[in-house]
């Protein structure tokens, strides 16, 4: 059985790709520093391109589409080579369409009623999403008692400083965030400081281990 992607690592970087052309060193710096499930949010005209080359020359990489809205964006992310899709929320018809994908996928809620909709479905695994503003730490562990068997991967808010308190949470997989992707390296090309931020955030699985 194929490992659920909330336990591929510790950290998701949540990727916004400006430039088509930055996607595989990008890619490669992340999957160097330990974090090999990238999210290519379509957030850009470069996404659906930047999801294809990474899926075509970074083979180590499980490159993933963030920010799907629309069965449209389910068929083209998955025939661009995206192998894991995420939402900011959902809807039946989305949901519909990301379960037929054959590929996983992580629709975002930020509620319990959300949370035992998707439960009824069939659904364990949830991007909980905007994080820090839905509740944070707190309300992820008030939903561990009632729906212990819903799985979370927290994003939106988090950062190196908080991203402990979420891991050690026991409804939590993993977490998404940004911190390791500092604009002004990324700008510079500076494919060296992102794979070292990377692997301080992949080190986040010794910290865990440890809680």
């Amino acid at each position: 059985m194929a490992p659920s992607l909330l336990d591929l690592a510790p950290v998701v970087p949540v990727v916004v790709i400006e430039d088509a052309s930055d996607a595989v060193p990008l890619a490669r710096a992340l999957v160097a520093g330990g974090l090999p499930a990238i999210e290519v949010t379509l957030r850009t005209p470069a996404a659906l391109d930047a999801i294809r080359a990474i899926a075509g020359e970074v083979p180590e990489a499980v490159v993933g589409a963030g920010t799907v809205i629309t069965p449209d964006q389910v068929t083209e992310t998955v025939a661009a080579g995206a192998r894991f899709l995420v939402s900011p929320g959902w809807t039946d018809v989305l949901l519909e369409a990301m379960q037929a994908s054959g590929v996983p996928f992580l629709p975002g809620v930020s509620t319990t009623s959300e949370v035992v909709a998707l439960l009824e479905r069939g659904v364990t695994e949830m991007k909980f999403f905007p994080a820090e503003a839905a509740g944070g730490t707190a309300y992820l562990r008030s939903l561990a008692g009632p729906l212990p068997q819903a799985r979370f991967c927290p994003t939106g808010g988090i950062g190196s400083a908080n991203a402990p308190d979420y891991l050690a949470l026991p409804n939590v997989g993993c977490v998404g965030g940004t911190w390791m992707l500092a604009s002004d390296a990324i700008a510079a090309r500076d494919w060296g400081r992102v794979e070292a931020l990377a692997r301080e955030a992949a080190g986040l699985k010794t910290l865990r281990a440890q809680v």
